[in-house]
């Protein structure tokens, strides 16, 4: 084979039979990608998606109400999927191009322990109140594909007290932990949302950080509720999906 190959190169001759049989051989190396090692972004960083689906009837009933309405009430105990059910949704919607860009809000309360005054810019010192919604933002999406959506702001996490006077057109918006707001901090926040918009308030009511009678979640739940075209779903022990000690402990705490 050498020799044949030096004798070709001596001859000037080029075998282009041999050439176009070599180039038949040639396989993408991600059939249906149009990835290139040479590109500067490789398409990488995330190999599956992982499809969301109901594990409970009350998860199924949460889910069919995100598609159904523009706003959504999803209250229940901890543990029964309220926060990662709506973020799941909001990515799927900003992936499909259904709205433009996700609103994920959280009031910065803490669960009964002052911590002081936290060091850093707002961004450091909100991170620990906004921690729940970034792993379930990072179970949905690969961590440049976050960063890099984040960055565009095309997703925005921010507390309850940034949102007044803003009008949330072609968003989906998530309000988590809302059993720590009051029934004006509700308010304002349910009278954000515009058009093509979806909003999803998620909360236990009984297991409010706040004085019982300060927070608004139960209240506001109870008119809405009497409201066409809004959903108001009502999880319960049957529903949670974390450790069976979880539903346990509810019984009797």
């Amino acid at each position: 084979m050498g020799k044949r190959s030096v004798k070709r190169r001596a001859a000037g001759e080029f075998n282009s039979g041999h050439y176009q049989d070599e180039q038949t051989k040639v396989r993408a190396l991600f059939p249906g990608t149009s990835w290139s090692p040479d590109e500067k972004e490789p398409m990488r960083d995330q190999s599956y998606t992982k499809n969301v689906k109901p594990r409970s009837e009350g998860q199924a009933r949460l889910m069919k109400a995100i598609d159904e309405h523009n706003l959504v009430l999803a209250l229940g105990p901890a543990g029964t999927g309220k926060t990662y059910l709506a973020v799941a949704k909001a990515v799927d919607a900003l992936e499909k191009g259904a709205v433009s860009r996700i609103v994920l809000s959280r009031p910065a309360v803490e669960a009964g322990e002052s911590i002081g005054f936290l060091p850093g810019a707002m961004e450091e010192k909100l991170a620990p109140y906004l921690r729940p919604l970034y792993d379930a933002l990072s179970d949905r999406l690969s961590p440049k594909r976050l960063k890099a959506l984040m960055a565009e702001g095309l997703i925005e996490i921010a507390p309850i007290g940034y949102m007044r006077g803003r009008t949330l057109n072609n968003a989906f918006v998530v309000v988590d932990e809302a059993q720590n707001c009051t029934y004006g901090q509700l308010k304002m926040l349910l009278t954000r949302l515009g058009w093509h918009s979806t909003m999803v308030v998620t909360g236990d009511p009984a297991q409010t950080d706040l004085l019982p009678e300060l927070s608004g979640l139960q209240g506001i739940s109870e008119k809405l509720e009497l409201v066409a075209d809004i959903g108001v779903i009502r999880l319960d022990q049957g529903d949670i999906v974390r450790h069976p000690l979880v539903a346990s402990m509810l019984d009797v705490l």
